[in-house]
């Protein structure tokens, strides 16, 4: 069972300093600090954080100085702990005071779950709301039809009557797969 800390700055400018010397406080080896300069914005493009999360094991403790420093969203947040949950690792967020141990830390982690589902929700119904209107003012056309390309016709018959694959038609049209099947759904509606 190893304790690690993560240490994350937005930029390779940024000093992580302050960061290290929390680490160093709660007595965490340099081996087991992990030290990454690089936008939070996208879990995938953090391979310090993909690095540190492959190496851990069941009952392994992962401490980070704030949420905000390990995740930068809540969706993000919350898949992450969910692995770490799932490999039975412990989440410490120092600033926040979460620990996955306690019951409360269980706790003010299912509650930023539900505002982030509440936010998504909200999100949606603004949306819709916002294209309803759209739609009644006649500003709103939706997505643009696809067109039938040039020997849509031919090569349809070709496919149907199995003189050639789907693709080769696909090939011979210019279409990708997906916009391919949905031509065929349409025109056979």
């Amino acid at each position: 069972m190893e304790t690690y800390f993560y240490i994350r700055v937005s930029s390779k400018e940024q000093n992580t300093i302050r960061q290290e010397v929390k680490a160093k406080e709660l007595n965490i080896s340099m081996d087991n600090i992990y030290i990454e300069k690089v936008s939070g914005k996208n879990v995938t493009d953090r391979p310090v954080l993909q690095k540190l999360m492959s190496k851990l094991k069941q009952g392994d403790k992962v401490i980070v100085d704030s949420i905000s420093r390990f995740a930068r969203n809540t969706k993000d947040l919350l898949e992450l702990t969910e692995q770490l949950n799932f490999k039975g690792v412990i989440f410490v967020s120092l600033k926040e005071a979460i620990d996955t141990t306690t019951n409360t830390g269980m706790f003010m982690l299912t509650i930023f779950g539900a505002v982030a589902q509440l936010e998504r929700d909200y999100i949606k119904d603004r949306q819709r709301e916002g294209i309803d209107i759209a739609v009644q003012e006649g500003k709103y056309k939706g997505r643009k039809a696809i067109d039938y390309p040039n020997n849509w016709d031919k090569y349809y018959s070709m496919y149907k009557d199995k003189t050639i694959t789907a693709v080769d038609c696909m090939k011979l049209l210019g279409l990708k797969k997906t916009t391919f099947y949905k031509l065929i759904k349409q025109y056979e509606d």
